[in-house]
C-alpha cells in the first residue's frame, strides 16, 4: 500500500503547487474541455501523451491500449473516436507507438499468453503477415521489432480512415487529419513517421458512399 499512499502525496502537492503558481487553473479547467488532438497511444508507463509532448491538461484527449491499436471491433476505441470527432471536432488524431515496444515484440514470439492477450497481439501478427518479406531480411532482432513497431503506427493510422467517424467528417468538415508517431525511449523524441489527410485515397472496399 505504500505506492498508493505515495503516489495521493504527491498528487496532493501537485495540486497545491498548481494553486500556487496559478489560482484559477482548476476552475477555468473544469469549465471547459476543447483539446486539439486526440490521441491514441500505447499503455506503457513510459509514454506519457502529456509529459512527452508538453502539453497541458485540456489540450489532448487521450485513448491508450497495448501496443495502440486501432481495432474496427473495439467498442471502447470506437466510442473514444466518436465523441473526439463528433462531439470535440478534434482537428488532429495522432497515433503514436513507441521504439523497444513489449507488445510488439510479444507478437514476434510464438509464445502463448493465453485467452485475451492472444487475441489482442493476434492484430499486430497481422501486420506482421502484411509486411513480412521486409521483415524477415531484417536479421537484427531489436531493428525487426522497431520496424515492425513503425509498421503498426503506419497499419493503425490506416484503420482509422477506413472508419465511418473518420470519413463522415472528412466529407462534412474536412478534419481531422491523421497522424502516425513513434517515440523513442532512449532519447525522448517523437518521429513522424506517416500522415493521411481528408480526402486522401483509401481502398475502395473500405469507402462508404452514403454518409
Amino acid at each position: 500500500m505504500e505506492i498508493i499512499r505515495k503516489v495521493l502525496a504527491e498528487n496532493k502537492k501537485w495540486a497545491e503547487k498548481t494553486v500556487a503558481e496559478k489560482p484559477d487553473f482548476f476552475t477555468d479547467l473544469a469549465k471547459l474541455q476543447t483539446p486539439e488532438i486526440l490521441w491514441i497511444g500505447c499503455s506503457d508507463s513510459r509514454v506519457p501523451a502529456d509529459k512527452i509532448t508538453g502539453t497541458q491538461p485540456g489540450e489532448i484527449f487521450v485513448h491508450r491500449n497495448i501496443a495502440n491499436l486501432v481495432i474496427h471491433t473495439d467498442v471502447n476505441l470506437l466510442s473514444v473516436l466518436d465523441y473526439a470527432v463528433r462531439q470535440l471536432h478534434v482537428k488532429h488524431i495522432v497515433v503514436c507507438g513507441h521504439y523497444g515496444c513489449g507488445g510488439v515484440g510479444a507478437a514476434l514470439s510464438n509464445h502463448n499468453f493465453d485467452l485475451v492477450l492472444n487475441m489482442w497481439i493476434r492484430q499486430i501478427k497481422d501486420v506482421y503477415s502484411l509486411y513480412k518479406d521486409e521483415l524477415e531480411n531484417i536479421t537484427n532482432p531489436a531493428q525487426k521489432t522497431d520496424r515492425l513497431v513503425e509498421l503498426n503506427v503506419i497499419e493503425q493510422v490506416k484503420h482509422l480512415a477506413k472508419t465511418s467517424i473518420v470519413q463522415r467528417a472528412w466529407a462534412h468538415e474536412s478534419l481531422p487529419h491523421l497522424h502516425g508517431w513513434v517515440y523513442g525511449l532512449k532519447d525522448g523524441i517523437i518521429n513522424p513517421i506517416f500522415e493521411m489527410h481528408p480526402g486522401d485515397a483509401i481502398d475502395p472496399l473500405y469507402v462508404y458512399d452514403d454518409i
